[in-house]
């Protein structure tokens, strides 16, 4: 399938999804959410696609925010179902059941740091920039911004970074744990391979189990938490992988995960 807004490409169970509007600092607008979330809908059905990698065309952007130029049409209606759609796609892609890393190559900003953070982790080249700067347009993050980041940095941090605007850079976005890895840009989707390699070598059910437990137990009581992973646990044991990996262990080999979601 061909796309306007997006490169989408696959090799050796890995995704790659670029944003592609590099002229318009790879903005979101209505376009882009009309094609990346049917392809996220598709990529949560395909049992070969082990990793997905969200990255942005060009040195300058990895997603620079959404697009004002459409922002500045909107009614209070229309603004409202923007948002919704926004908030759906970046729903579909912290709910897909591989892992998701976004490799962020420059300004990540408003809508791009909200697409980053629905993913499972960020790493970012030195020249990434990170912020919610939709207060200074009289207006506030739209697409998730005020509710992840929040669990990842806490309250104050949160609403200092939101209520002033400001952009930080890519090392300090790492010190308040918003960035896993912070890498030469040239170095950087090379490095964010070699991460999605060792991941897409671990068995999909377990790495779908490991993701549901920590997502959904996250903000619970810890009693809870704990049962949930249980559960994930014992859904891990009634995978073909389960014997696989653990037989290969005993027998002192390497394991060949096949086991998928369909059971």
């Amino acid at each position: 399938m061909s796309y306007n807004t997006i490169i989408f490409e696959e090799a050796e169970g890995i995704a790659t999804i670029t944003i592609n509007r590099p002229k318009s600092l790879n903005a979101l607008n209505t376009e882009v959410f009309g094609e990346l979330t049917p392809l996220l809908e598709d990529i949560s059905k395909n049992e070969g696609i082990r990793v997905l990698i969200i990255t942005g065309a060009g040195e300058k952007a990895f997603v620079a925010g959404a697009d004002i130029s459409e922002l500045a049409e909107l009614n209070a209606l229309q603004g409202k179902y923007f948002s919704k759609t926004g908030h759906d796609c970046m729903g579909k892609l912290q709910e897909l059941p591989i892992p998701v890393i976004a490799a962020v190559n420059g300004f990540a900003l408003g809508g791009g740091l909200e697409l980053a953070l629905a993913c499972d982790f960020i790493y970012a080249s030195e020249n990434a920039k990170f912020g919610l700067p939709e207060i200074t347009l009289g207006l506030i993050p739209g697409f998730g911004g005020t509710q992840r980041l929040v669990r990842i940095v806490g309250r104050n941090i949160a609403k200092e970074m939101i209520f002033t605007g400001k952009t930080i850079s890519a090392e300090e976005a790492r010190g308040l744990g918003v960035v896993n890895k912070v890498i030469p840009q040239a170095s950087l989707l090379e490095e964010t391979n070699k991460t999605a390699k060792s991941i897409a070598q671990k068995g999909k059910v377990s790495l779908n189990a490991a993701k549901h437990a920590v997502n959904k137990g996250a903000d619970v009581d810890l009693a809870t938490g704990c049962s949930i992973e249980i559960d994930a646990f014992g859904l891990c044991m009634a995978s073909e992988d389960a014997r696989e990996g653990t037989t290969a262990f005993l027998e002192k080999g390497k394991p060949n995960f096949k086991g998928n979601l369909k059971g």
